[in-house]
């Protein structure tokens, strides 16, 4: 087993030191992007995700090397240019991740915790699943397959959400083109945090903006359309317990309650969120396509 040092614990501090730095920067430039009882609220969800993710990590651990011990199809070494592979084959696992936890609902009931606070700040970037890191790991499983060790795939997947940490603000307009071209930016992210019908469900990279672009998903934020953080319906609570087990309340009063098929019940887990059995739901895409008409013929009558 390799010694791979536990790169989250040990970035804490910088996360401290770069909130403090974020705060004062937005404060001076009379952007208000912080707000006390969210950006605690974000935190909590950080500590218990830390918390938790000792126990979560050693299942997927456990799951990993039962994969890589019986099933790998090959083996690969520990060095640079696995490495290099892996950071991709991570981070197409992380957009196929990212973007099913927007489209199923029941991946949603934990990612949502993260689109729950209706501002942007590095705090949100801690304002983690605590449930999430129990089965989301399933979209990893073939990495052990190909023979990459399992040590390796969890010390990546922690340098991924490292860099995710830093695209969490509105301090940073836009990086340099040919860095907006490739990676994903607080711009890009940006996007993927707002409740406007345009930007819903957009902008699902983790490292590199390259699958979005590639599988139809990227969205480019626009001066004329100014992002409205959180989530098209605000779940307006502050308590940590609510906000990481309330959409699963929901989801199991949707699928349990009422008059309905069994087939129905079951797709209350599987469609996406908005989606309803008689029709009077909304998903993203179909609020999206509102909103294009709205604006379409809005330009229409100018």
């Amino acid at each position: 087993m390799p010694d791979f040092p536990n790169i989250i614990l040990y970035a804490i501090p910088f996360f401290i030191l770069a909130m403090l730095l974020e705060l004062y920067v937005t404060t001076k430039h009379q952007i208000k992007s912080y707000e006390g009882k969210d950006a605690f609220s974000s935190i909590a969800m950080g500590l218990g995700n830390v918390v938790l993710g000792f126990a979560s990590k050693a299942l997927v651990l456990l799951l990993f090397f039962l994969v890589y011990d019986n099933f790998r199809l090959f083996t690969l070494p520990i060095t640079w240019w696995s490495f290099a592979l892996l950071f991709f084959a991570d981070d197409f696992s992380y957009y196929w991740f990212h973007r099913i936890s927007h489209e199923c609902r029941i991946f949603w009931a934990s990612h949502v915790v993260h689109h729950s606070s209706q501002h942007y700040n590095l705090s949100t970037a801690l304002r983690q699943t605590w449930s999430g890191g129990f089965y989301t790991f399933i979209f990893w499983l073939w990495l052990p397959l190909l023979g990459f060790h399992p040590a390796m795939i969890l010390l990546q997947m922690s340098i991924s959400l490292l860099y995710q940490f830093w695209i969490h603000t509105e301090a940073i307009d836009k990086m340099p083109k040919w860095f907006e071209a490739i990676f994903n930016t607080p711009s890009h992210h940006r996007v993927h945090h707002g409740s406007n019908p345009i930007y819903l469900d957009r902008n699902h990279a983790g490292i590199l903006i390259i699958w979005d672009k590639l599988f139809g998903t990227f969205q480019p934020e626009l001066k004329e359309e100014k992002v409205k953080y959180g989530l098209v319906k605000n779940i307006e609570t502050y308590n940590p317990v609510k906000i990481a087990f309330l959409e699963w309340w929901n989801m199991g009063k949707d699928a349990l309650g009422g008059k309905k098929s069994f087939k129905h019940r079951i797709n209350y887990f599987f469609k996406p969120p908005g989606w309803k059995h008689d029709g009077s739901g909304k998903i993203s895409d179909d609020l999206r396509k509102e909103w294009m008409n709205s604006v379409s013929d809005e330009r229409s009558q100018s």
